[in-house]
């Protein structure tokens, strides 16, 4: 929020005073998008690379904490010097998305036209929106065309749009566990996360903002990412972890007496609750289900025709949120279209979240991929 450490943060206003307009009809008249730096821009501007968190996640992809930033970069083992992302090589943007709480104008912004924040007036955003605003973020850092744009789940939907809508500004393109639209299941496990926030009485609507420490809607936020982590995760991973290992005494079978597994979850929606915004999990996660990169555009396979970058497609095996058979469909409906595409299949026990603990092996995948890029370049 406005007043709070800053951290590593950098500000910039996307829009202020002029209506920008969404893709669901709303429109926002004040946008401030919050981003993270890494390296330097070279004198020709061909050697910046962005890379697009996902749902939780925000614009410190790297780097240690700090007042302002309790947590250290998501991707900290794989940008730095000499990493696979090297920032003595290129110039590493992160920017926290539209609708996000970490900077970025959100449901928790105050809104230009009441001077209370939004809470539950705040428009539907779609990844085409995100991706407009960091356009214009990309205009005012001088950066005219990506060598890369790169990302994980929400961030790869984020960087598929990229590649879309903007084709001659992308170079190479890495999808990491993602998808060209959301799936059925995938909807289906968004929606009950969203209900499990929306229930919580304290949401009061999304207008909790000036209720006291601890009177909004964290129970249900709490649910919803128990909810999320369970199949963000893999039955081995957990067999593998907890099994059957008992917290507490179960020999007098009380109805609240926990397993390791329980502990684990309680434990990340406290997490996630202190260091996030019920609204915007609200927001995010339902662009998340709206993703479809043929809407509008005469369907998926049209839209995969007007990708040019190299793509570089990444499958997690025991991914059950985002399942193989989508990165398959992805790395196929590229190929009919003229796209160059390189599949690789990331074997992990981790379900979906490998992409954030397995680095050696995605490394590995992603170093081999843009030192071809480099190449060619």
């Amino acid at each position: 929020m406005p007043g709070d450490p800053p951290a590593w943060r950098r500000f910039a206003v996307v829009a202020d005073g002029r209506p920008f307009a969404l893709e669901g009809g709303g429109v926002l008249e004040e946008i401030v998008v919050a981003y993270e730096t890494w390296g330097t821009l070279d004198a020709t501007s061909s050697n910046a690379v962005l890379v697009c968190h996902a749902l939780t996640g925000d614009a410190h992809a790297a780097g240690g904490t700090a007042p302002g930033q309790r947590s250290e970069g998501w991707w900290n083992d794989l940008i730095g010097a000499g990493k696979v992302i090297d920032t003595d090589r290129y110039f590493v943007v992160c920017v926290n998305v539209l609708g996000g709480c970490q900077g970025t104008t959100g449901p928790a912004s105050l809104d230009p036209r009441t001077g209370r924040p939004y809470g539950g007036s705040f428009p539907m955003v779609s990844m085409r929106d995100i991706v407009r605003t960091q356009s214009v973020l990309a205009d005012r850092l001088g950066v005219r065309r990506w060598h890369a744009v790169i990302g994980g789940s929400m961030g790869g939907m984020q960087a598929l749009e990229w590649a879309v809508m903007f084709p001659h500004r992308v170079g190479a393109l890495i999808s990491i566990a993602s998808t060209a639209a959301a799936s059925a299941l995938q909807i289906g496990w968004s929606q009950t996360g969203r209900l499990a926030v929306v229930n919580d009485a304290r949401w009061n609507g999304g207008d909790y903002y000036d209720a006291p420490d601890g009177e909004g809607p964290t129970e249900g936020l709490m649910l919803a990412r128990r909810i999320a982590q369970i199949h963000y995760r893999s039955d081995q991973s957990f067999e593998d972890r907890f099994a059957r290992t008992p917290l507490d005494r179960l020999d007098s079978f009380a109805l609240w007496d926990r397993f390791q597994i329980e502990s684990y979850l309680d434990y990340h929606g406290e997490k996630l609750a202190r260091r996030f915004d019920a609204n915007s999990y609200l927001v995010l996660n339902k662009a998340m289900d709206l993703h479809d990169i043929g809407r509008g555009r005469g369907g998926i396979e049209a839209a995969a025709a007007r990708v040019t970058a190299p793509t570089l497609v990444v499958s997690i095996d025991s991914d059950m949120l985002y399942t193989p058979r989508q990165q398959e469909q992805l790395r196929d409906v590229l190929v009919a279209g003229g796209t160059d595409v390189s599949f690789e299949v990331l074997h992990s026990v981790h379900g979906h979240d490998g992409f954030l603990i397995d680095f050696p092996a995605l490394g590995s995948m992603m170093g081999r991929f843009l030192d071809e890029q480099a190449k060619v370049d």
